[in-house]
């Protein structure tokens, strides 16, 4: 089955899909993103995707003149506590003060960092703590992070790497009083 929207990294309900661990996934329950190839074979009813690109022929719910509608409201009281989920009003924000295009790069760039931590940090089990601080962190936050990385011994082995990053990460999370909540051993 094709894609159902252009840009699978963005759900029409605001979530950065393109940020979650289960689209960075490898697995067979990894998710294609909103509107990605073969989208109804995981999710098989999306009434953010039915209304927005179906009825509305749009791309995010940000686009339409009854944004936001009945929809949100479980998503104002909490619905999910999934870390995607934490920004869909800002996304959504976002993208009606600066465009789609521009949010996008935005996007992308966050992307590309946690791709690259998960390819050089990960010790197999900190995608999801690479994709929450993808996502809460500012993306200058994110841009000090990736540049401090090059400062790493990469003679290390991953486990002395992957706990230099996560001290970084939290140092500035703790800094900007972002609870990314790295579980202690």
């Amino acid at each position: 089955m094709n894609a159902i929207k252009k840009h699978s990294t963005i759900g029409c309900c605001g979530i950065d899909c393109g940020l979650c661990p289960r689209y960075i996934s490898k697995s067979d329950s990894a998710c294609p993103g909103c509107g990605g190839i073969d989208f109804y074979n995981k999710h098989p009813s999306c009434g953010f995707l039915t209304c927005c690109v179906k009825n509305h022929g749009l791309e995010i719910c940000a686009e339409c003149t009854d944004y936001p509608c009945k929809r949100f409201d479980s998503e104002r009281e909490g619905y999910d506590s999934f870390v995607t989920h934490k920004k869909i009003f800002k996304n959504h924000e976002q993208i009606k003060s600066y465009g789609l295009d521009k949010f996008l790069i935005e996007q992308k760039q966050r992307i590309d960092i946690l791709n690259y931590l998960i390819d050089n940090f990960d010790n197999g089990r900190s995608k999801s703590f690479f994709c929450q601080t993808c996502t809460l962190l500012p993306q200058d936050s994110l841009f000090e992070i990736r540049q401090n990385c090059d400062l790493i011994d990469d003679s290390m082995d991953i486990k002395e790497r992957n706990q230099a990053i996560k001290g970084l990460i939290q140092k500035i999370s703790d800094t900007l009083n972002i609870d990314l909540k790295l579980r202690k051993k």
